[in-house]
């Protein structure tokens, strides 16, 4: 079972490096997981970035996460946050890793710096910078 709850922002940071690449990887180093919505922003991102398929899929899969469908009960609650995210310019990843996160009762690393607005009622945040 994971511990830690991965946002799209957190593992794109580890994957280019970027500051608090570091944390991330000590994170990677235990159990953790992602929500599949937020697996699939790293993709979009990844190929944006020239990486081919391949690359891409054998990336995910040697990091070893955990990948957590987005099934109904946290598609209703990502609705359900919309209220609260997006005065913040937050759009349906971030609502679907802190639906994840609530649910799964896993605390969440990520870079967004906006999240730091946030309150939400079971969700732990994590920043990485």
């Amino acid at each position: 079972m994971a511990h830690i709850l991965l946002d799209a922002s957190a593992l794109l940071a580890a994957i280019f490096e970027e500051s608090g690449a570091e944390i991330v990887q000590e994170a990677l180093q235990g159990d953790v997981a992602m929500s599949t919505v937020n697996v699939a922003e790293v993709a979009a991102h990844l190929h944006q970035n020239g990486w081919t398929a391949k690359e891409v899929a054998d990336t995910i899969a040697d990091l070893g996460i955990e990948l957590v469908p987005f099934e109904t009960d946290t598609a209703l609650l990502s609705g359900q946050y919309r209220p609260a995210t997006q005065p913040l310019g937050l759009g349906l990843g971030d609502r679907a890793c802190l639906a994840t996160s609530r649910l799964c009762k896993w605390p969440v690393l990520t870079a967004d710096r906006d999240w730091r607005k946030l309150n939400l009622h079971g969700v732990t945040i994590r920043f990485i910078r």
